[in-house]
């Protein structure tokens, strides 16, 4: 529905044609990448989070999926062939027992892949209620910094080597005055920062910054119109291929990365002289 309305307002407002925007992608085969890795992965249950899990799943890992809708979880993990656990990430004061119950269902701990967010689209700050900024604020960063606590904490206890990818955004790139874009901005320091506090543990911590990706957030599609003209290449993302990229990140072949913020928007947010 939001991104028929853009299009409506496009053609009508400024005369830009309706067009019919498909993609066509490239994906690496199976190859046991992620053999024997151990992995969470929250806001799971659908979107991207379940593009991924379902990708680390192809890859040889075992992933548990996590989320608030726990039928919605189990269903999705049954379909993939994950592990599930319930988990509001608003509430912190579960992150102990359920990071205790995690390690118990995959028999170990390897990545955390923070991707549970939200953004309520509030248009400009004159609409931001208090009420807003806190749950976005509380979803977006708060839940993934003590999550990311209670977990580097659990490997450092245990001496083992691990993984943590953040899910960013492309607003992480730019000044903003909503609530989701700076709760993006803050992770990419948050990334550095801990990149820099977790490596001598052997604790590597990168994100990925996607632009515009089919989601019910966006209103976009996979099997739909994947037209977008204020993206570079006037198309949206798929999960899938955003989720190649979250592979590689979490495979042994990316061990030289680190802090690193990944932007899987084609090169949109550089900021070259003629744009």
């Amino acid at each position: 529905m939001i991104a028929s309305i853009k299009r409506a307002y496009l053609y009508v407002v400024k005369g830009i044609a309706p067009q019919q925007v498909k993609a066509e992608i490239s994906y690496l085969l199976p190859s046991e990448r992620l053999a024997e890795k151990k992995i969470i992965v929250t806001g799971g249950g659908r979107g991207l989070g379940l593009a991924m899990a379902r990708r680390f799943v192809a890859e040889g890992a075992d992933v548990l999926i996590c989320g608030r809708d726990e039928e919605r979880l189990k269903d999705s993990a049954k379909k993939i062939g994950a592990k599930y656990l319930a988990l509001d990430v608003t509430d912190a004061g579960d992150f102990d027992s359920f990071i205790d119950e995690a390690d118990k269902k995959l028999g170990g701990l390897d990545c955390l892949v923070n991707n549970a967010g939200i953004s309520l689209h509030e248009g400009n700050v004159f609409n931001v209620t208090p009420e807003q900024f806190d749950l976005q604020i509380a979803t977006n960063l708060r839940g993934s910094y003590f999550l990311a606590q209670k977990f580097a904490e659990r490997l450092r206890r245990s001496g083992s080597a691990g993984n943590i990818l953040f899910i960013s955004s492309e607003r992480g790139s730019y000044v903003d005055d909503l609530p989701y874009g700076i709760t993006k901005a803050a992770i990419n320091s948050l990334v550095q920062g801990l990149a820099a506090r977790l490596i001598k543990y052997s604790i590597r911590v990168n994100a990925l910054a996607p632009g515009v990706t089919t989601s019910d957030m966006t209103g976009f599609k996979e099997d739909g119109n994947l037209l977008c003209h204020y993206n570079i290449t006037h198309r949206v993302y798929l999960p899938d291929e955003v989720a190649e990229i979250a592979t590689f990140l979490l495979s042994d072949a990316s061990r030289c990365l680190n802090g690193q913020i990944l932007v899987c928007n084609e090169g949109k947010s550089i900021n070259y002289h003629w744009k």
